[in-house]
């Protein structure tokens, strides 16, 4: 197959769809010679800041010496973006090989797997082949029903900061989605939370005792910030000076702490991670759309917030970097998300909000959205496309301004490219 068709193929209407259980999962790898079992693994759950927080890991790992796979979700700009081995992405070549590979097995399947798991499986071939020492391995949804929790017990299991979202699938409430990350928690394992809600870490508790697990807690209290701008974080955590972390939102370096400490837990599993190497690790990261810089005139920020919990980091981040300023917002969201809830948290900084409609079936709709925000007293337009709402948040940011495009990871890799688009005309 080329590139185009085996993308069509992993994409195909066949595995559309959300089916919890891990027997699917388990039959396709079982039927590739189970390379799951030949690996190690950071296994990393969480509502916000997982994608981050799996980039400090993989990073310092790397800068240690180990052979770190990497296995991510959703993409920005390319698929192959989801498996990358020392910061280098899935070939094309490679795609289609495993794909290839992979097809009869999942077309034979009775009960088709879903697109995720054909990708987890297809994600553990590869990691096998490129005989990787460590995989830094993210949760797709949830945790104890996840394709990717068919894993043994990983080296640590990691659980970020927890908020309310995917509810219609997790539960409505934080301990109940607490308690579907804590899937994730196997016997005898090392556990590393962000904690920071009694209800949430009492669920945690409860399964690491059940477990045999071990809890491990960052301490926050060592966390120093000394300078914040729009190229970096700076600060000290514990015996760790001068930290660079190339990734600006104010939240940063409390996941820069859960990873430290993840870190710490490995290093007493006998990896050789030095303290310089943590230092250069973190320096080192790249983590696309989340409070990301893509512009200086106006400044146009990228973020990847897409629930409230999220979404209130955003604010202080914003808050912080442009105190009293106004800011437009230029958001696209998917229709199962509580808008409302999620954009009130930002309406207090906005100029004005630009609605666009992501590229997703979930996506709703521009005029929908901008109907939700002005009822939040705010003004609100929408755009026919992500390419015209670009264009209009700078005309109206203008160049001494600020844009802030946010709501979904979904339309990352498209804000992108509208606003390279804009610079070249």
């Amino acid at each position: 197959m080329s590139y185009e068709s085996t993308l069509e193929y992993i994409h195909s209407v066949k595995w559309q769809g959300s089916k919890p259980g891990l027997s699917r999962t388990r039959e396709l790898l079982k039927a590739l010679g189970n390379p799951e079992k030949e690996l190690k693994f950071v296994h990393v759950a969480g509502t916000n800041g997982k994608g981050s927080t799996c980039a400090c890991i993989a990073s310092v790992l790397q800068c240690a010496g180990y052979r770190t796979g990497l296995y991510t979700s959703p993409y920005i700009n390319r698929f192959n973006e989801r498996m990358q081995v020392n910061g280098e992405q899935i070939s094309d070549e490679e795609l289609e090989t495993f794909t290839d590979e992979i097809r009869p097995h999942a077309d034979a399947m009775e009960d088709l797997p879903t697109e995720f798991e054909l990708i987890t499986a297809l994600g553990m071939k590869y990691f096998v082949s490129k005989k990787c020492d460590i995989v830094v391995l993210e949760v797709g949804m949830g945790g104890e029903l996840d394709s990717t929790n068919v894993i043994d017990t990983p080296e640590v299991a990691v659980i970020t900061a927890i908020g309310l979202d995917h509810t219609k699938e997790l539960g409505a409430t934080l301990p109940e989605i607490a308690s579907a990350k804590a899937g994730i928690i196997k016997p005898g394992g090392d556990v590393v939370i962000y904690g920071g809600d009694e209800a949430v870490e009492a669920v945690i508790e409860s399964a690491c005792k059940k477990q045999g697990a071990k809890l491990h807690r960052p301490d926050f209290d060592k966390l120093n910030i000394t300078g914040v701008d729009l190229d970096a974080c700076r600060f000290d955590y514990g015996p760790y000076k001068g930290i660079n972390l190339p990734l600006i939102g104010t939240y940063q370096p409390y996941n820069a702490a859960v990873a430290i400490t993840a870190l710490e837990v490995l290093r007493g599993r006998g990896y050789k991670i030095s303290d310089a190497d943590i230092v250069e690790g973190l320096d080192a990261v790249v983590w696309q759309g989340r409070f990301e810089v893509l512009g200086r005139n106006p400044v146009f920020i990228l973020d990847g917030s897409h629930n409230p919990h999220g979404m209130q980091a955003t604010a202080k981040s914003l808050g912080e970097h442009f105190k009293g300023r106004k800011i437009v917002f230029l958001t696209g969201v998917m229709a199962d998300k509580d808008v409302a809830g999620m954009m009130s948290y930002i309406a207090p900084m906005a100029k004005c909000f630009v609605a666009v409609k992501p590229h997703n079936p979930r996506a709703m709709n521009p005029e929908e959205l901008a109907r939700i925000l002005r009822g939040l007293g705010v003004e609100a337009e929408a755009c026919g496309t992500i390419e015209e709402g670009a264009a209009e948040a700078v005309r109206l940011a203008g160049p001494e301004g600020i844009v802030c495009a946010l709501g979904s990871l979904y339309f990352s890799g498209d804000i992108r490219q509208a606003l390279e688009a804009l610079k070249t005309k």
